[in-house]
């Protein structure tokens, strides 16, 4: 049996090379991440894999998918993981190299309850990590991460005979075959596809080409040095050569794709970034025409449009706001059979007839080339200014202790409960609703809100405004409302950056 795994290790030392390191920090709320060598050797991952296949054999699972994102030292972590999990007695199938997605659509194809994907998504390179899940298409939740976590730093892995390992050859192909056969697109449509020297190079230009339009290949080629920016399509980096890529080549888009694939971003036939939230509801308006009476989930962080969009209203379609986090928006349009999700970081969410309900960047991809075939007359541009006019902040982040968070925010939550009972306003407007699924999202009478939540991984609050009328409205939403209640809390530090 391995030794329990302990957190004070350091490399290049006796110990570090025969006792597991794991450190608890690395235990999120819905996946595993860490700085692979400080904070988790290969015999901390080999202790996860124990822990993960103890834990999945307590839910009365055994065979596990298992794939790797393109990093130097990510197969080294999954044949780690693998001894782990063939040592709990887990029936491992490996795909190879892979998409989060190519995972997750494995689950289904292969049979296999349970998916242990070994990637960083798209922190930069030092980092790895792992998504798991035991019921497809659903992620571990903090329920999950949280016994996963007792098992994994108790040491209380267990070693089980009957554990097998299954490598399954040519899986790329046969994800790209399926990822690319809904959609077949007639318009003519030249689309930059932007990989940013990730895993998603691999797998997304040809997925397109079978959807039927013109590529234009950016940073497609494999290297694990990302040596022009790291493959995150929600940094301003990748979004300025997207956008750059577009006007050269004259393109009608540009599609951009996360270091795993899951997520994906877009820029329109200007050049222009278009938000995840208002791709969303581009989305959610042309479906609704053809899905009447849908229902969409999206986070607390999106644009306040889908409660007010008259498209939407017309169509008899609903909107839930639900927790930030693409397991809790996965899982929620799953409990809620909506017909999609989308949360504002890129993850989208598709159940039957357009996916399975797993976060897919090329399935998102496939969703916004099927709405621009079916108005071929519009272009990207125009279907976005056709959305009705919302000013939306960035998102500000003051710096709160992880251990003061929660609580600033349950008082700011109550303070706003509160001023809702009392029939109070915030500049001078009516609140129509307050929603306290995560922090707490303070609706107008206007369609403008407020939004206070505690960071899911970092110590920070997270703070975002829209108003429906200016941006020095929306300015004031964050100046004259929002900043000075948090000021009044001497546990609330500077901001990041602010409107």
């Amino acid at each position: 049996m391995l030794p329990v795994p302990r957190a004070d290790l350091v490399p290049n030392t006796f110990d570090y090379e025969i006792t597991p390191l794991v450190k608890a920090t690395g235990f999120r709320e819905y996946d595993a991440r860490w700085l692979f060598g400080p904070e988790i050797n290969l015999l901390g991952i080999e202790a996860l894999g124990l822990g993960l296949g103890t834990y999945i054999q307590e839910l009365g699972q055994t065979k596990i998918v298992i794939g790797h994102d393109y990093r130097s030292y990510s197969l080294s972590i999954k044949q780690a993981l693998t001894v782990g999990l063939v040592a709990a007695g887990c029936e491992v199938v490996d795909i190879g190299l892979a998409l989060s997605p190519t995972a997750y659509f494995a689950q289904f194809a292969l049979d296999a309850p349970c998916v242990a994907m070994v990637t960083a998504s798209h922190n930069e390179n030092g980092w790895t990590g792992v998504k798991m899940g035991a019921q497809r298409p659903l992620t571990f939740g903090p329920v999950e991460m949280g016994r996963l976590k007792e098992i994994v730093l108790g040491g209380h892995g267990v070693a089980k005979a009957g554990g097998s390992l299954t490598h399954v050859s040519g899986f790329q192909a046969t994800f790209i075959a399926d990822v690319s056969s809904r959609t077949k697109i007639k318009r003519p449509l030249k689309v930059v596809c932007a990989c940013g020297n990730g895993t998603a190079g691999a797998f997304a230009p040809q997925a397109l080409r079978n959807m039927g339009v013109e590529v234009i290949e950016m940073d497609c080629e494999l290297d694990w040095n990302f040596p022009r920016y790291n493959p995150n399509p929600e940094d301003h980096e990748m979004l300025t050569e997207m956008a750059k890529a577009v006007r050269e080549h004259g393109a009608d888009l540009a599609l951009g794709f996360d270091g795993d694939g899951d997520r994906c971003g877009v820029v329109d036939n200007t050049g222009e970034e278009i938000f995840a939230d208002k791709i969303g509801l581009m989305l959610a308006r042309d479906l609704s025409e053809l899905h009447k009476d849908a229902t969409f989930v999206v986070d607390v962080k999106s644009t306040g449009l889908f409660a007010t969009d008259p498209v939407l209203k017309a169509n008899g379609a609903k909107t839930i706001y639900w927790k930030t986090g693409h397991s809790y928006i996965k899982r929620k349009t799953a409990e809620l059979g909506a017909l999609a999700g989308f949360e504002k970081s890129g993850h989208f969410f598709f159940n039957d007839p357009i996916g399975r309900g797993y976060d897919c960047g090329l399935t998102a991809a496939a969703a916004i080339l099927a709405m621009l075939d079916r108005n071929p007359g519009k272009k990207l541009s125009e279907l976005k200014d056709a959305l009705p006019i919302a000013y939306t902040s960035l998102t500000m982040s003051p710096h709160c202790a992880d251990e003061e968070k929660y609580g600033v925010v349950d008082d700011v939550v109550a303070e706003y409960e509160q001023l809702a009972k009392d029939g109070g306003t915030i500049l001078g407007r009516k609140i129509v609703e307050v929603i306290t699924v995560n922090g707490v999202r303070v609706a107008l009478e206007d369609g403008s809100w407020v939004l206070v939540r505690a960071s899911s991984n970092k110590p920070e609050i997270v703070v975002v405004v829209e108003s429906t009328s200016s941006e020095d409205d929306m300015r004031a939403l964050f100046r004259e409302e929002v900043k000075p209640r948090l000021a009044k809390r001497p546990q609330v530090g500077a901001y990041n950056q602010e409107v």
